[in-house]
């Protein structure tokens, strides 16, 4: 089976992307002539928060790159190292890049000034207000064999679990409503989450965003740092966070397409609805997103309320048609801008593209067969 694979891709611009580990810290030291870092992360020291500064990145860039400030930085002030690293990224980060950027945090700060959040309590992170107990106990606990207690993997890579608490995906429905409605009464024009669906709304756009960035550092990057270090789970250090809307007088399905994103968490909020199941097939790179789907790589998945699944944000997939009701999902598409970055110098993907896979075990089949046959002509033997 061959599908076109549409590529995916949110409105908004994509952080700047920099190294976070050796390779990455190469090309870092490459670029800054002043400032230099380690080329391998200090596991022990635990970063500084620049949550509700005024920066032109993501706080989690700079928490991330700090592991990696010489040792002598480690004791100065925050805003010392602040500069030390803001002063790195600008050189890395091409100049484009950075008035997007700035562009897309004014766009937000407009919003945020004049639209009033209905249910503030969903504005920071309530862990235990927001997840299942079995889903919280498996994170702290923090252990591969917990994570797998919590999950089913009906396909390699697709993990499902309980995550959510009924009342979070009320209350998160109803702040999607109330600014809806304020969109509507304004006729402020919005940014939708992507190329792909024109219904649904960017939560980072109206205030979720710090939130959103906490699910990701705090829940969901110690399951890709088990479970996806090949595509830099364990370097995840930026989000895009939405939601999808489907059903009558609004989107009905989605194209077969990769994300972009390292890590897609996918989880349905309600509410009554029939159809809409997520269909994925295969992961792939880029050279081969449109090469044929093996029989073990299809997979059909029906949507629960509550329920997440997470994947690779190269993993083939779509939607079906929703045929009654109203779908809404969440979706969080997390970055590593360490893998961005080394994934340009790259050729061999074999350790997360299925097709790469396969053609390197046909290359190691061939090299066996022939390697057999000139040691059996070699011994006289008639070769099979």
């Amino acid at each position: 089976m061959s599908l076109e694979v549409t590529r995916k891709e949110n409105q908004q611009p994509t952080p700047p992307t920099g190294g976070h580990n050796g390779n990455g810290m190469a090309l870092l030291q490459s670029m800054a002539t002043t400032h230099r870092l380690r080329l391998n992360p200090n596991t022990e020291h635990k970063p500084e928060s620049y949550e509700g500064l005024h920066l032109e990145f993501s706080p989690l860039l700079f928490s991330s790159l700090e592991r990696y400030l010489p040792p002598l930085m480690l004791s100065h002030s925050r805003d010392s190292k602040l500069h030390y690293m803001r002063d790195i990224i600008l050189r890395y980060s091409p100049e484009g890049e950075r008035t997007r950027v700035q562009k897309q945090r004014e766009y937000r700060q407009k919003i945020i000034s004049h639209y009033q959040p209905l249910h503030r309590e969903l504005y920071a992170m309530h862990a235990s207000n927001f997840f299942a107990p079995s889903f919280l106990k498996a994170i702290n606990e923090n252990k591969e064999e917990s994570f797998r207690s919590i999950m089913a993997e009906p396909t390699q890579g697709v993990f499902t679990f309980e995550m959510l608490q009924p009342h979070f995906c009320e209350l998160l429905l109803s702040e999607v409503e109330n600014f809806e409605k304020w969109v509507h009464e304004t006729k402020f024009r919005i940014m939708r989450p992507n190329t792909m669906n024109k219904f649904g709304a960017v939560l980072d756009d109206f205030g979720l965003e710090t939130m959103l960035g906490k699910l990701m550092e705090d829940f969901i990057r110690p399951i890709s740092k088990v479970f996806f270090s090949d595509v830099g789970g364990s370097t995840l250090d930026s989000h895009h966070g939405f939601v999808v809307e489907y059903g009558i007088n609004r989107d009905v399905e989605l194209g077969f397409h990769v994300d972009d994103s390292e890590v897609t968490l996918n989880v349905c909020l309600g509410k009554q609805f029939s159809g809409g199941d997520l269909f994925f097939r295969g992961v792939r790179c880029d050279k081969h997103v449109n090469t044929e789907t093996q029989s073990d790589e299809i997979l059909d998945y029906s949507h629960v309320p509550g329920r997440a699944v997470l994947h690779r944000g190269r993993h083939r997939h779509g939607a079906r048609a929703t045929t009654s009701g109203h779908r809404v999902n969440l979706l969080l598409w997390c970055r590593s801008s360490v893998f961005r970055e080394l994934r340009k110098y790259q050729k061999d993907f074999s350790s997360w593209c299925g097709e790469c896979q396969r053609e390197k075990k046909e290359r190691q089949r061939v090299s066996i067969a022939a390697t057999k046959q000139e040691l059996l002509k070699r011994e006289g033997k008639p070769a099979t």
